[in-house]
């Protein structure tokens, strides 16, 4: 009854505080306005025909279980990345080649809850090779080859449930960590839910990855106390070597969390020295357990995935690697867990709190040397609250959510409730100017904010609510982004521009960085997959049994053979297609009627591979799908279907009657 009394009273400050914020943002909205009618901001985010944008933005599709990619200024969107969820427009997922791509111990999983990208990362600054982007319902992680812009590699990550915490990189792209959301039994069992306190653990998982290549693999799982892990980031610079989690339900309740997880004053701030953790493992540390998790890898060359079973991994309990784990108590709920460019201050607020709650770096190695614990949990340190606070940046907002950084000493904070953006400077922790988000904004990206070298020209913030800000579309409206220029001391409101799905977080880097190492064909010389055409004279088609399998080739504006007969009701047809253009951005598409998956769309020099199983007899047309030269409408072809019991011999041509 007390807990519930003090949730009321905390209710009702917060809505007096909404309402004073709402009248604060209106008076904002009206001089905003006006300054926009008054200043050149169209000019800023005008980029002319020909001409390129600035900066790559990469941001998360959430639900779509994708990623799409955006120029900065102009809010143009380029490319939706299919990931963790098929994708009609390609035939990802869909295809033979990728199909792979989306399995995991559960069987085949055609989508995902996409949320946090990052780039790969090179002395602590963006190096534009890969950008990895967690799947927090089935955890796993992906990478994507900058060079292609397509998924290359995805790993299941086990003893894990809402993949949250993910997927930040190191300063050298050592790791990429994925942090539980939501703690499990250990390993996996049938038990109570209510005797959850103290025997469901959190893993933490950090992924190696190959410093050449990228191929990722799990090097260990450090099994915490059953906390929810909200987000994390990694340490830069002098923090270079640790790893920080945002917690909450450090209560541990396993029921109504809204009130029962609300009971303690702070949660925790996980700080993880995973080079100590590294030693230790390196060294022979740690227990191999079970595990049953997949490993989905692409090929360039052969243009083909595979997945692989993984049967084991390696676990580290926390207390046997002592001085490796430490907790930094932090507001109620927090949710983003950031390190500013130096290394030195960690943000985490409390998601209630008006206040922002700085920590400090070289407090909390001092609180660690002189033992300034104040209690355990679990045998875990708890470092003392006012040793490792740097400050508190009084009443910036209600409802912190997330900070990024301009790299000139300020910090700019998303606020969902009172929904506005805040720049604040990290010294002297005073407010330099705020600004009103439309609406109920989540998270902002800065190019480079998470690294050593932000580019500090432009802040985006990702808003979980359109409203008013675009035509009406029925019930359901995309989600809403908005381009800040933070330039100059005060920032300006530059563009508004949708985005798909259900934006969690963003990565943005210089265009430069990315656009000459841009791929531009698959070289047919090089291709190495296993049905191949590379010459119209390898052309054929094969039976085997109910299958048969179409050795095909594509160029303008024809394929070869372009006419089959002697197909049966009940066979299965693999289309095997090989793309002989050599020229960049001509891809072709390959559709069958009474195909139930998808299309292909298929890149110079690729091959891919449609499945097709005919139900009806006919003669049924195929044909290609994207738009490629003045005679496109005569690329097509045609098979013929018998009766199963036909003995129609098997026969294909190209420009014979």
């Amino acid at each position: 009854m007390i807990v519930l009394k003090k949730s009321i009273k905390i209710l009702a400050c917060l809505l007096l505080a909404i309402g004073l914020f709402s009248c604060e943002n209106s008076e904002q909205k009206k001089e905003g306005d006006r300054g926009a009618l008054a200043s050149n901001a169209a000019e800023k985010v005008y980029v002319a025909p020909g001409e390129h944008d600035e900066f790559y933005a990469f941001i998360s599709g959430g639900y779509s279980g994708n990623l799409t990619v955006y120029g900065l200024p102009s809010g143009r969107m380029f490319k939706e990345i299919p990931v963790f969820s098929q994708f009609p427009t390609s035939g990802y997922g869909y295809s033979e080649e990728t199909k792979p791509m989306l399995n995991t111990s559960h069987g085949f999983i055609p989508w995902d809850d996409a949320h946090h990208p990052d780039i790969s990362q090179t002395s602590g600054k963006l190096d534009g090779r890969w950008v990895f982007i967690n799947g927090n319902n089935t955890p796993r992680i992906a990478k994507i080859d900058l060079k292609t812009f397509e998924t290359t590699e995805i790993i299941e990550v086990p003893n894990s449930a809402g993949n949250h915490s993910s997927s930040f990189v190191t300063e050298n792209t050592e790791y990429v960590v994925a942090g539980t959301r939501f703690s499990v039994p250990v390993p996996q069992r049938d038990m109570p839910i209510n005797e959850y306190k103290g025997n469901f653990k959190g893993a933490l998982s950090f992924i190696s990855v190959a410093p050449e290549t990228g191929r990722m693999s799990i090097k260990f799982q450090l099994m915490m106390p059953g906390f929810d892990y909200d987000l994390s980031h990694p340490g830069r610079g002098k923090s270079h070597g640790w790893f920080f989690f945002t917690t909450y339900n450090t209560e541990e309740a396993n029921t109504l969390l809204e009130v029962n997880a609300s009971q303690n004053d702070k949660d925790f701030i996980a700080a993880v020295n995973w080079k100590k953790i590294e030693e230790y493992v390196n060294n022979g540390g740690g227990k191999t357990m079970p595990a049953n998790y997949a490993h989905n890898v692409y090929d360039d060359h052969t243009h083909t995935a595979t997945s692989t079973m993984k049967k084991e991994v390696l676990v580290v309990d926390p207390l046997e690697v002592p001085g490796a784990v430490f907790l930094l108590p932090t507001p109620k709920s927090p949710h983003g867990c950031d390190v500013d460019p130096s290394g030195e201050y960690i943000i985490g607020n409390g998601k209630l709190s008006a206040d922002l709650t700085v920590h400090s770096f070289t407090k909390m190695i001092d609180a660690i040397e002189n033992e300034k614990f104040d209690g355990d949990a679990y045998g875990i340190p708890i470092l003392n609250f006012e040793d490792v606070l740097a400050g508190t940046v009084k009443q910036a907002g209600l409802g912190p959510l997330h900070t990024e950084f301009d790299g000139k000493g300020n910090g700019y904070t998303t606020f969902f409730i009172s929904s506005e953006l805040v720049k604040w400077n990290l010294e002297t922790m005073e407010v330099i100017d705020r600004k009103p988000n439309y609406y109920s904004v989540g998270h902002v990206m800065i190019p480079g904010g998470n690294s050593q070298e932000p580019f500090g020209k432009y802040a985006v913030s990702m808003n979980k609510i359109t409203k008013d800000r675009y035509l009406p579309t029925g019930p359901e409206l995309e989600h809403s982004a908005q381009l800040f220029d933070i330039s100059g001391e005060k920032m300006e409101l530059l563009l508004d521009f949708p985005t798909h799905g259900e934006p969690h977080y963003a990565a943005g880097i210089p265009a430069e960085i990315i656009k000459e190492n841009s791929q531009k064909i698959y070289k047919l010389a090089e291709n190495k997959h296993e049905y191949a055409t590379l010459s119209n004279g390898e052309a054929r088609v094969e039976r085997d049994g109910n299958e048969v399998h179409v050795y095909m080739t594509m160029i303008r504006s024809h394929f070869t053979p372009d006419n089959i007969e002697g197909i049966k009701v009940g066979d299965k047809v693999y289309f095997h297609i090989t793309n002989h253009e050599q020229d960049f951005d001509v891809p072709h598409g390959f559709a069958m009627i009474g195909a139930n998956n998808a299309e292909l769309l298929i890149m110079p020099g690729q091959t891919k591979t449609l499945t097709w199983e005919p139900k009806q007899v006919g003669v049924w047309p195929f044909y290609c799908t994207d738009f490629c030269s003045a005679l496109h409408q005569e690329m097509q072809g045609y098979i013929r279907v018998s009766p199963k019991s036909s003995n129609i011999e098997l026969s294909w041509s190209l420009g014979q009657d």
